[in-house]
């Protein structure tokens, strides 16, 4: 009786290791710096050294297929509105609206704020 339950019980602990060593599904987003560059922004780091990290990222996803994260392109957009880069500005919150229909209102209303000359 006790080595049926000694059994059982290993069955039970290999049946949970391997479930815990399952790996997590990919991501559908291409992440790489982009939470690392949004705590420089907050840190007070060049937004000009952060639009030349985050266009590379851009690049590197585009390279692999994948899409870059929600708030990605808006965030970029807002880079480039303290960088003083107006056009480069709307096409990020116009890309931001294509990707990720949820983010429309809010980016209509970032757009409407520049066309009134707010950067």
């Amino acid at each position: 009786m006790k080595i049926k339950f000694i059994n059982a019980l290993a069955v039970a602990l290999a049946a949970f290791a391997l479930v815990g060593c399952r790996t997590a599904p990919p991501s559908i987003y291409q992440w790489g710096s982009y939470e690392p560059q949004l705590n420089g922004h907050f840190k007070g780091e060049s937004p000009i050294q952060q639009i030349v990290v985050m266009e590379k990222h851009l690049q590197t996803a585009s390279t692999h297929g994948k899409q870059v994260p929600p708030g990605f392109h808006a965030h970029l957009g807002m880079l480039y509105s303290i960088a003083g880069r107006p056009d480069q500005v709307a096409a990020h919150f116009q890309e931001e609206k294509r990707l990720f229909p949820e983010s429309e209102p809010y980016m209509n209303r970032l757009l409407e704020t520049l066309g009134k000359g707010g950067h």
